[in-house]
């Protein structure tokens, strides 16, 4: 039997594109920490806590996009 269908809001998918964004540049600068300064960016001048300010900041806003299209998910019924 197949699942129903599920019809989503443009919220949804802005959160779900959202969280994947910033999930895979909060991989990129946890494993790549100066990634940034490849692009001649320098805003610590290689001491490093800005590196990490980001990667803080990536997760947050990772998560914070990933638990709000998760409640959309739930949220959105099943199509009939």
């Amino acid at each position: 039997m197949k699942p129903p269908h599920r019809r989503f809001r443009t919220r949804f998918w802005v959160e779900i594109t959202s969280a994947s964004i910033f999930g895979a540049l909060f991989v990129l600068t946890l494993f790549w920490r100066d990634w940034i300064e490849a692009f001649g960016i320098e805003p610590d001048n290689h001491d490093g806590t800005a590196e990490w300010l980001l990667v803080a900041v990536l997760f947050v806003v990772f998560a914070v996009s990933a638990v709000c299209a998760r409640s959309e998910w739930r949220r959105t019924a099943p199509a009939r």
